[in-house]
């Protein structure tokens, strides 16, 4: 694998950022060299980005700007916030860059004290009279304002006078570009510590920071992108090597995983059979649904359990499928399971449960608990599980069990760990641990996590994805997935994130076509497949 795909999969605590650099500054790297030539490629990208629209006032930057970027924008006004550490010496050195290439800067630094290397650029700016203001209200107007305020390193929260500071620049319609993080933001949970920077775009230096994974952090960090200086691979792998990885999921990454190409030699039951559990009288629609990822995945047999009632409208949907009409319930949940003859669990390498089921099918979903196959539960499933007793329950299986609840359901399952929405990262990380399961927690930036405390993070996502059935389409995709690597050397936790990527891709892809408003589960479903057509490894 290249260094640079390694290097993009990689995400960092503070503390653990805080030692690479160590490392590099011991090697002799001088601090002085590394902030020149940091600070030296976000000058070049600052030029090169075009502002990016605000949404909330209405104001955009000069249609220059915007048509040509900063670089071809000459006597564009930029205003440079400069904090008393490293992040501020950054943003100097940023500030000398753009003065040197014409362009009108100023200087907003309030506070008295900074750390050397920042004092010495701070001087040197001064001594080109570039303007250095301490008061908020005597700043000029600008097109594009660069957050170097607060880094990495950030622990306390905010207060005044910085913290009105922030505020009132959150106030203006201006871009903002954040210097690593925004400031005020904790680079591990993404809590806003009092306040903080509303980026429109973000520079993370070197590595991705945990906080950009967050939820509670996107509307903070705007558009981010990774600044890669050229840390050498083998400082990152000498300070990682003893934690548990937690890996950003790049389409190299995800098309690995997939099960292509296929070999010349195959039938379709070595390409993975899998049984879903799925619908009622009054859900018919998340057997649809999940039917319908599952088909997408290719996988090479799909068997799928419903109602009596439902048998007819599946099979009119998913005629390859082998339907199977189960006795039911007088609410027209599946009551038992009935299988071909000749068939039982065992048969298939891989089962999902749980779309469309209702709480009546409680005794459906302890038979396959109680199995010995690679088992996924999502909706219903997860609820039936959640009253069982999750923990205790899944620590008796012998089997993989992939678990997909939204926030909702995770609090149901697991009510003795920590919020999920406080903290996505320790929150899977103790669920997994505890239940031995692979936890896929659904969000704005989905989080899957493996018993020894791996961390798989999905870092693109779409609001388009908040609506009904969605989620039983991931069901689908990723049993099939899971049903076709039952005899491959791949591991689940890669499956559960090569699902995730693929259905958050899928739904980027339709929202881009089809606004955020056009993308209906079934509708995501037929863009699942044109994303293997057309996604690229840069």
């Amino acid at each position: 694998m290249q260094r640079q795909e390694k290097i993009s999969q990689v995400i960092v605590t503070a503390g653990q950022m805080r030692d690479i650099e160590d490392r590099i500054f011991a090697a002799g790297m001088p601090v002085v060299a590394l902030m020149e030539k940091v600070a030296g490629l976000v000058a070049r990208r600052i030029q090169e980005i075009p502002p990016i629209p605000l949404k909330k006032g209405g104001y955009v930057a000069s249609n220059t700007l915007l048509k040509k970027g900063l670089s071809q924008a000459v006597g564009s006004r930029v205003g440079i916030l400069v904090g008393p550490g490293h992040n501020g010496g950054d943003a100097l050195v940023v500030a000398r860059e753009l003065h040197f290439r014409g362009y009108e800067v100023w200087i907003y630094s309030p506070f008295s004290k900074f750390k050397e290397l920042t004092s010495q650029h701070l001087q040197y700016a001064q001594s080109l009279g570039i303007p250095i203001y301490q008061a908020i209200e005597q700043l000029p107007d600008s097109d594009l304002l660069i957050d170097g305020l607060f880094g990495f390193g950030l622990e306390k929260n905010l207060t005044d006078p910085i913290a009105s500071a922030i505020n009132q620049l959150n106030e203006l319609s201006v871009p903002i570009y954040s210097i690593d993080l925004p400031s005020g933001l904790h680079t591990d949970t993404g809590v806003v510590l009092g306040t903080a920077i509303r980026a429109t775009h973000t520079f993370c230096l070197g590595l991705w920071k945990l906080a950009f994974f967050q939820d509670r952090a996107l509307e903070y960090v705007g558009k981010a992108e990774l600044i890669d200086f050229d840390i050498p691979l083998a400082d990152v792998e000498a300070v990682l090597k003893d934690a548990p990885s937690i890996k950003r999921i790049t389409p190299a990454m995800a098309l690995a995983t997939l099960p292509l190409p296929r070999p010349s030699v195959t039938h379709k039951y070595k390409e993975g059979h899998l049984l879903l559990i799925c619908g009622s009288r009054r859900y018919a629609g998340g057997a649809i649904l999940t039917g319908l990822g599952a088909r997408a995945s290719g996988v090479g047999m799909l068997s799928i359990a419903v109602p009596e009632s439902l048998k007819s409208l599946l099979v009119s949907h998913l005629p390859e499928g082998l339907i199977v009409g189960c006795p039911e319930t007088e609410s027209g949940a599946i009551a038992q399971l009935q299988l071909p003859e000749k068939t039982d669990l065992t048969s298939f390498n891989a089962i999902a449960c749980g779309p469309g089921l209702t709480r009546d099918a409680a005794p459906i979903v302890q038979e396959v608990i109680e199995s010995e196959r690679p088992l996924i539960l999502d909706a219903d499933g997860l609820n039936i599980l959640a009253q069982m007793g999750a923990i205790a329950t899944l620590k008796k299986r012998l089997a993989i069990t992939v678990l997909t609840p939204h926030t909702g359901e995770f609090q149901r399952l697991f009510p003795d760990v920590a919020d999920a929405k406080h903290d996505t990262v320790k929150a899977v990380q103790e669920a997994a641990a505890q239940s031995g399961a692979v936890v896929l927690l659904k969000g704005a930036r989905t989080a899957i996590a493996n018993p020894q405390g791996g961390i798989w993070m999905i870092t693109e996502s779409t609001p388009a994805l908040a609506r009904g059935g969605s989620g039983d389409v991931l069901t689908g995709l990723l049993g099939g997935l899971l049903a076709q690597a039952a005899t491959k050397q791949i591991s689940v936790e890669d499956i559960v994130a090569t699902a995730a990527w693929w259905h958050s891709q899928a739904g980027i892809l339709a929202a881009q076509e089809r606004t955020e408003l056009g993308v209906d589960a079934f509708t995501l479903t037929q863009y699942l497949l044109k994303v293997l057509t057309l996604v690229t490894i840069p």
